[in-house]
């Protein structure tokens, strides 16, 4: 297993589960649509009305969760909200896997987070023995 094989896995998938913690230290969790890149950073879109927008301000860490039966990729990573010069990177790369974003555009709040790893755990237990790899960033 290696990390191509982990992108293409991440890749394959357009929805991942991120969670994130409230100020008040609750978790949170959410469905939501992701692009992936070949350096395994996520991107997606939300709202600036969300809860997940005001949670990864207030505290970046974050963790996404990709799975096909029994095939799971456990992300940890720090979430940061795509502005300035960097907004048009990111959107590309959002845009790449869902072109419809580009009309959510027009949408009050509208914004784009890119998260960066820091540690990954691919699990295959539908192979015999399991296959399980990490990944540290």
């Amino acid at each position: 297993m290696t990390r191509a094989d982990v992108f293409e896995f991440m890749r394959s998938h357009r929805y991942a589960v991120v969670s994130s913690v409230t100020p008040g230290g609750a978790p949170e969790s959410a469905v939501v649509g992701v692009a992936v890149t070949r350096e395994l950073e996520i991107v997606f879109d939300t709202v600036k009305t969300s809860r997940k927008y005001a949670n990864l301000l207030a505290n970046p860490l974050t963790a996404v969760t990709f799975w096909t039966g029994e095939i799971t990729v456990q992300y940890q990573g720090a979430a940061g909200e795509a502005t300035g010069e960097f907004l048009g990177r990111v959107r590309e790369i959002y845009f790449k896997t869902w072109p419809d974003g580009r009309d959510r555009l027009s949408w009050p709040g509208i914004t784009h987070f890119l998260i960066r790893p820091s540690w990954i755990r691919y699990s295959d237990f539908e192979s015999n023995p399991p296959v399980i790899e990490e990944f540290t960033f």
